[in-house]
């Protein structure tokens, strides 16, 4: 399609969470710093393109959804959706990342004889399956010589699964942030963090477009990037550390939550957009695991998915082509230039 196509009446983001807040917003990624300031609504003013964001309860397969039906154009969403969705005929580009190294936790009710993830056998757990944090689960059950069958695998959304771990009705839930409110109300005990282990064991988010949308409007995409990049070096400064968690506070979950969940680690590795070594071998280890375990219908290639122009575009219009350190495979620092590093 022809790139001067008159530009679209509305450009529509989904976010796979519920999220929370008035006006609904999000937590742990640049971009709901993006939201809450308006930042994209602001540049597509003068062209009165309105944005409309959407918050799915039913996070990645619920965004995934929407794609098929042309409901929305962009979705952030975790790594594991978002092949699955590619992998079910789903034409998207991943554009950036957008929150990586995202950690996940075991928990357990507050008076739990649970220590770790061995005692699980048998046990009740909370897992939101199709997630990114379901391949996580999977592969550190393998680690602790365990699989799946070996608990009673319960398919609860973040809400659903607190509600249910402090009535004890599991006997314990993995999880992200969110369960840092309900351990510092006394309801919940965290009882493994894959804080400060393998960078293998933590989940990706990134930005994703619809192929038909990405041909027919690179103009606007290249508005949306440029927006995502420039909260993403906002939300790298340690400057504003606190003033950042104040925002994602706005989502509902407390400063104290993002505190702990970042603890011990740079914003600027948590909240990079760059598509290096370290994101792309993630999303392929994604791809191989999932084939494994069946929760990809097919094979997919991670290389001729990865769309990397409109990031370059907005790392050299904004001067930040050096500003990010890429990482390798194993999520250690490499001696390249960001802009080698995220050129795919």
């Amino acid at each position: 399609m022809s790139a001067h196509a008159a530009p679209p009446e509305t450009v529509r983001i989904g976010v796979a969470t519920a999220g929370g807040g008035d006006p609904v917003t999000w937590g742990g990624s640049p971009g709901s710093v993006a939201r809450n300031q308006r930042w994209l609504e602001d540049a597509f003013k003068d062209s009165g393109v309105k944005v409309e964001w959407l918050f799915f309860k039913g996070a990645g397969p619920a965004v995934n959804e929407a794609l098929s039906n042309k409901q929305i154009d962009f979705a952030y969403q975790g790594d594991l959706p978002s092949l699955v969705g590619r992998s079910n005929g789903l034409n998207t580009k991943l554009l950036l990342a957008s929150g990586t190294r995202n950690n996940l936790y075991l928990v357990t009710p507050a008076k739990s004889d649970i220590q770790s993830i061995q005692q699980l056998k048998d046990r009740k757990v909370s897992i939101f399956r199709g997630t990114n944090g379901h391949l996580v689960v999977v592969n550190l059950l393998a680690a602790n010589g365990l699989t799946e069958r070996d608990i009673k695998g319960v398919n609860l959304d973040s809400g659903s699964a607190q509600a249910a771990l402090v009535s004890n009705g599991v006997d314990a839930a993995f999880g992200g942030y969110e369960w840092f409110k309900v351990r510092d109300q006394g309801l919940a005990r965290i009882v493994f963090s894959t804080q400060g282990k393998d960078p293998a064991f933590t989940r990706q988010a990134g930005l994703v477009v619809r192929s038909e949308f990405e041909q027919a409007h690179p103009q606007e995409v290249q508005r949306v990037v440029d927006v995502f990049v420039r909260a993403a070096r906002w939300a790298s400064d340690e400057n504003n550390r606190s003033a950042l968690f104040a925002e994602w506070a706005k989502s509902g979950t407390p400063v104290a939550s993002w505190t702990a969940e970042f603890e011990g680690q740079s914003l600027a590795q948590r909240n990079s957009p760059l598509l290096d070594d370290f994101v792309v071998g993630r999303y392929k280890a994604v791809v191989s695991d999932g084939l494994k375990l069946k929760l990809l219908r097919k094979s997919v290639t991670v290389e001729d998915w990865v769309e990397p122009k409109y990031l370059r575009a907005a790392l050299k219009s904004q001067g930040l082509e050096n500003h990010w350190t890429p990482y390798d495979k194993a999520g250690k620092p490499l001696a390249a230039p960001a802009s080698v590093a995220s050129a795919r």
